[in-house]
């Protein structure tokens, strides 16, 4: 009877080893996947933080971009302004009016075009950190299957 019980007590002291390493291993596992869930967490909030700065600084230059063509513009139109008070012949009114017209919707379509680039360039810079999130889950994920 002594070996009889012996082998249960063998038998059930393997089962509970076993069964304490699974548990074990369960634990550690899912203390490596909230570690993991964490620090993508912090990775993400990092790239939102760096997409919010490159998008404020986009902004910061096209306002800075808006307020020189504004200085510029005003300055060239009290100029033009000057020059027509000074014209001494229609002919010569004419003539400022017509290049300052040119000239004004020239300077225009290029700070547009400048406007256009500098728009292009922050929301490029804003969506880059946000990409590369997207593509590490997404690697993640395919990875993980």
């Amino acid at each position: 009877m002594e070996n009889g019980a012996e082998a249960i007590k063998t038998t059930v002291d393997r089962a509970t080893a076993a069964g304490q390493q699974a548990f074990r291993e369960s634990v550690e596992k899912s203390i490596g996947a909230l570690g993991e869930i964490n620090a993508q967490g912090k990775r993400n909030l990092e790239a939102t933080v760096e997409s919010v700065t490159a998008a404020t600084r986009g902004a910061e230059t096209l306002g800075a971009q808006a307020m020189a063509f504004a200085k510029k513009s005003w300055e060239d139109n009290v100029s033009v302004a000057q020059s027509l008070g000074s014209a001494k012949t229609v002919q010569e009114v004419v003539e400022i009016q017509t290049n300052w017209a040119k000239s004004s919707l020239e300077t225009y379509m290029a700070e547009m075009t400048r406007w256009t680039d500098t728009v292009s360039g922050s929301v490029k810079d804003t969506l880059k950190p946000l990409n590369e999130r997207v593509t590490a889950t997404v690697e993640k994920f395919q990875s993980a299957r």
